[in-house]
């Protein structure tokens, strides 16, 4: 199973799509990389020699941003919005949508489980 970057790659996997594994690494930037490296994106993972994994571990770190570093840009950068006050950082602060969504239905995800409203009661 060839560790790249702290992360274990799928070994069964073609390494193309192991790449995705990492934070960061998508198809398209996972394919770039292979072709920066020389290495044909069929290969299964567990078939890397040492070689080729130093040279993906040494483009990847050359050239993106990935893992823990991404995740602090990431999370710096939330952290400063909700900072200004913006209105995107209020909303990140309420964890309601971000992006403009409507929140009178559907956005379960962001606001949670189901939260009743006090409704019509029966006096019997």
């Amino acid at each position: 199973m060839p560790r790249i970057l702290g992360i274990d790659l799928p070994k069964e996997k073609r390494i193309e799509i192991s790449l995705t594994y990492i934070h960061g690494i998508g198809r398209v930037i996972s394919n770039r990389i292979l072709n920066v490296a020389g290495i044909d994106p069929g290969t299964r993972a567990k078939n890397l020699t040492e070689d080729e994994v130093s040279r993906i571990t040494a483009v990847i770190q050359k050239d993106y941003r990935v893992e823990g570093d991404l995740r602090r840009e990431v999370s710096q950068n939330i952290k400063r919005l909700m900072d200004i006050g913006a209105y995107r950082g209020l909303r990140h602060k309420r964890g309601l949508p971000v992006r403009g969504q409507r929140t009178k239905t559907n956005s379960r995800t962001r606001k949670g489980p189901v939260r009743r409203s006090m409704g019509k009661k029966n006096k019997r």
